[in-house]
């Protein structure tokens, strides 16, 4: 049972997360104007695909997932909350590397943020209480959603409405700025998640065989889920690229500091978010350096 594994963390460190998710956030939305939430009313079908993908299918297809693999509750738990959160930042770097559609990337990890205020609560409760095993433990922590919501609100709404407002006020700014402050938070981030591997490397070897295989299928899961979709509904090569990766790059940092502020005796799920961090980062940046070297139909040149 993985439910009572222990996880090395400083406190203190949980400070320096959420500055980390806040910075992610704050780089991402920096190029936002309100304008692009209105364009998106005139020109919907990539992100509401994306967006349906995310926080509908993703969520119950985790589910189906959790009862025919039946793992241990704590993996389920993480699993469940991985696919509650939103798109990740780094999901726009990888949709530039393949050559996708940069806006629709942006606009939806924007738009999943702010729904994550009221669909990640949701989400996550709704299945973890559906799923018998794993409602024993939300009931043993006794969280409710308004609590997961201002933690949300503190890391990503505050920092999108700074970063627009940023934008907005030092345009010269944003130019020199934008493109570095992204891949600084996706160093920054990964130079965490590899010193918490570090610390608690023994653990991740002792226990890797119960949650390196379920990570990749399920972001297989995730990447199949918004590939398919996008097909489905008839994208455009460019969108298609965007709603892959945004859907199957998951906010795992989201995650681990859900995890680390209401659950940190949570060992099997933190497994999970925490190699969720690095292995959507892996596949993310593989099926990206693919399709850059696969050259877009022309009418999708953008």
């Amino acid at each position: 049972m993985l439910d009572h594994v222990t996880i090395q963390f400083d406190p203190s460190n949980l400070l320096i997360l959420n500055l980390i998710m806040a910075l992610m956030m704050f780089g991402v939305s920096l190029g936002l104007k309100t304008s692009d939430f209105s364009a998106i009313l005139k020109a919907p079908k990539a992100p509401i695909t994306g967006l349906l993908a995310q926080f509908l299918l993703l969520p119950a297809a985790t589910y189906g997932f959790i009862l025919l693999a039946t793992p241990d509750p704590g993996l389920a738990l993480g699993m469940m909350l991985v696919s509650a959160c939103p798109g990740g930042s780094f999901s726009n770097i990888m949709t530039f590397i393949a050559r996708g559609n940069v806006a629709t990337s942006v606009s939806m990890t924007a738009i999943s943020s702010v729904g994550a205020l009221v669909l990640t609560p949701f989400n996550f409760l709704f299945y973890a209480n559906a799923y018998e095993p794993t409602r024993n433990l939300v009931d043993a922590i006794a969280m409710d959603s308004s609590q997961i919501f201002m933690l949300i609100f503190l890391v990503l709404g505050i920092p999108l409405a700074l970063g627009m407002l940023t934008g907005r006020k030092f345009p010269q700014l944003l130019k020199r700025i934008e493109q570095p402050m992204r891949w600084v938070a996706l160093a920054v981030f990964l130079l965490f998640v590899i010193i918490a591997f570090k610390a608690n490397f023994k653990l991740f070897i002792t226990h890797y065989a119960a949650f390196i295989g379920l990570v990749i299928a399920h972001n297989s899961l995730a990447l199949g889920l918004g590939y398919g979709l996008a097909r489905l509904t008839r994208q455009s090569a460019a969108d298609v690229r965007a709603v892959t990766l945004e859907v199957g790059i998951q906010n795992s940092g989201l995650g681990l500091i859900i995890l680390f502020t209401f659950m940190s005796n949570q060992g099997g799920a933190i497994l999970i978010a925490a190699f969720w961090g690095v292995w959507h980062i892996v596949s993310g940046l593989t099926l990206s350096t693919f399709w850059s070297k696969r050259a877009l139909p022309h009418k999708d040149l953008i």
